[in-house]
């Protein structure tokens, strides 16, 4: 099973960072095979600087997850985009090779590792003719697709109660040949698990799959050659989505400026001076710990999640633990409590998601910005938690498979589970530079006192000493900081947290194999117009502009279908006396 945790980190020129036996930080140098992997972290800023013990650390994250925190709505920023940027962080920041050194060790696995680039090897592995990888693919260029389980609720309802194509990611399924938990057999079938971690990125996922199946038939029906079939598509999309991400994601979350700045007159911090452009990134342990998580703040408590599941809906508003437990990864594709989620073997016969769990992408994203008001319900979609330093308080709870810890390995404490404690921790396992210290060396406006402690007002770190309070101000965690300044800048990302969002986001394009940056003359063709490419147009171009597609159960349960009528002299038999 892929850990959602990353344990480890092998930093350019300071060796593999992690944690010895009792949890503290610890350093060793990398073997020759380690030093050999595509994937290697960088350090953006100074080594060290916010360490802080555990007692401050606790306060913060309770702070952050307190259950009287108001959470604001985000203006302009729909609920899918917290998914979507967990889609990308995926792409982003996983390296595979540990996994493939513990089994299938080759040079190629070495070499072909994933690398911390924007070209989608979350969704396409190492391609269709791979040994390992083909199995995520259907036998051509498509992508496979998994089918739903028809669920007997609601009653009488013929679109959740039968099984569905296309609208569950592909599963691994009863394998005879080797011993396997309920867990193993409901693992999707796609290169990154993690996609699997809660039904929202998965659905999210599989909308990718369906967008690069539906390139693959458009370029089928042109005549391209079936052996160039998958390379070309796997071109369009990757251009496609780097244009939505430069676009359309990063402007929702980031302040436009620096957006802008970054994209027309290029980095000035991260790898500004790389070799050359197509070089091999690293990732900033800056981003992957502290700034792109960012998206934990956006998480909402509940969803209007379709039809079924939503205000006035049969099942009411989904909860964020239900779109945990209906996923393979963190949860068994049932209804399941945090305690029984843990269980490897929990719900051995759901082994595919259920229909009535479809997600309805009007709900969690706006296609009145593409003129199809008719696919969002009256009200608008969701929309995501404004990105401050506010959790909503199911973070604090965490399922333990959502970060590979089922059990017998489940955290024994509470805190453990909490998202932000872990963030936090994490930060200070890897010797993470402070907030105000990269603020200093980005010549940024730094934070003052009372902004880190108090912020907007709704977050208010108390129960320190003074002590600690000075400790927490001087060497604020940067992910903390990135919320906080956010939290100052109306919801979007500012200062320190908005140019590293940008800057190794256009070094992720820049050093990709298909790039829009080195290729600046590149316009979108499957928009609206050629300035154009959001993730509406994307779900719309998948779905071939159907509202069946975009939200299979529909706006209403269908209606019951009557009896046909009878026939004069066609009554039915009866089986006892009319009295």
């Amino acid at each position: 099973m892929h850990r959602h945790a990353q344990e480890e980190y092998h930093v350019v020129g300071e060796g593999i960072v992690g944690q010895d036996g009792q949890g503290a930080p610890c350093r060793r140098r990398p073997t020759t095979v380690e030093r050999e992997r595509r994937f290697q972290f960088s350090r953006l800023g100074p080594q060290g600087g916010a360490d802080l013990d555990d007692a401050v650390l606790q306060a913060v994250a309770e702070a952050m997850t307190a259950p009287t925190v108001e959470h604001a709505d985000a203006d302009g920023v729909p609920a899918g985009y917290t998914y979507l940027g967990q889609f990308v962080d995926h792409d982003l920041t996983k390296d595979v090779t540990g996994k493939a050194l513990g089994t299938e060790l080759t040079v190629e696995a070495l070499l072909q590792g994933r690398s911390p680039t924007l070209d989608l090897d979350s969704l396409y592995g190492r391609g269709p003719w791979h040994l390992y990888d083909r199995k995520y693919y259907s036998g051509d260029a498509h992508l496979r697709m998994g089918v739903t389980a028809g669920s007997p609720f609601p009653p009488a309802d013929p679109v959740a109660q039968a099984d569905q194509p296309g609208f569950d990611l592909p599963r691994v399924g009863v394998d005879p040949t080797r011993p396997q938990t309920a867990a193993d057999k409901r693992a999707p079938l796609i290169p990154d698990a993690r996609n699997d971690e809660n039904l929202a990125v998965a659905q999210t996922h599989l909308a990718f799959i369906r967008f690069h199946n539906r390139v693959v038939d458009t370029l089928a029906a042109d005549g391209v050659a079936e052996d160039d079939l998958f390379e070309q598509a796997r071109r369009i999309v990757v251009r496609h989505y780097q244009w939505m991400m430069a676009t359309d994601y990063l402007p929702r979350i980031c302040d436009p400026a620096v957006v802008e700045d970054v994209f027309t007159h290029g980095r000035r911090f991260f790898e500004a001076d790389a070799p050359y452009p197509a070089c091999r990134p690293t990732m900033p342990i800056e981003f992957s710990v502290a700034a792109f998580r960012l998206g934990h703040s956006q998480v909402r408590g509940r969803y209007q999640w379709n039809r079924v599941f939503s205000t006035g809906g049969p099942g009411g508003p989904a909860t964020l633990l239900q779109l945990f437990a209906f996923s393979g990864v963190s949860g068994a594709l049932d209804n399941l409590s945090l305690q029984q989620l843990d269980e490897p073997d929990a719900s051995p016969e759901s082994l595919r998601l259920p229909s009535n769990w479809i997600a309805d992408f009007g709900r969690l994203y706006d296609f009145a910005e593409a003129q199809r008001p008719e696919l969002t319900p009256d009200g608008g979609p969701d929309r995501a938690k404004r990105i401050d330093t506010g959790l909503v308080d199911p973070l604090a709870q965490l399922p333990a498979g959502s970060f590979g810890g089922r059990a017998p390995e489940a955290p024994s404490t509470a805190m453990q589970r909490n998202l932000a404690f872990r963030n936090l921790k994490r930060a200070a396992m890897v010797d993470l530079a402070s907030g105000p210290q990269l603020a200093a060396m980005m010549q940024v406006e730094p934070l003052t006192r009372e902004q880190v402690l108090t912020g907007a007002g709704d977050v208010v770190v108390t129960g320190l000493s003074t002590e600690q309070a000075d400790a927490l101000v001087e060497r604020t965690p940067l992910w903390f900081y990135v919320l906080r300044e956010a939290e100052l800048n109306g919801g979007r990302l500012a200062g320190v947290g908005a140019r590293i969002v940008a800057e190794v986001f256009h070094r992720a394009m820049e050093g990709s194999c298909t790039s829009i940056v080195r290729e600046p003359g590149w316009r979108p063709a499957l928009g609206p117009d050629e300035d154009t490419f959001r993730m509406v147009d994307l779900l719309l171009h998948a779905a071939d502009g159907r509202a069946e597609v975009i939200n299979p159960l529909g706006t209403a349960a269908p209606a019951p279908v009557a009896p046909a009528p009878r026939a004069p002299g066609d009554e039915p038999v009866r089986l006892s006396p009319v009295a």
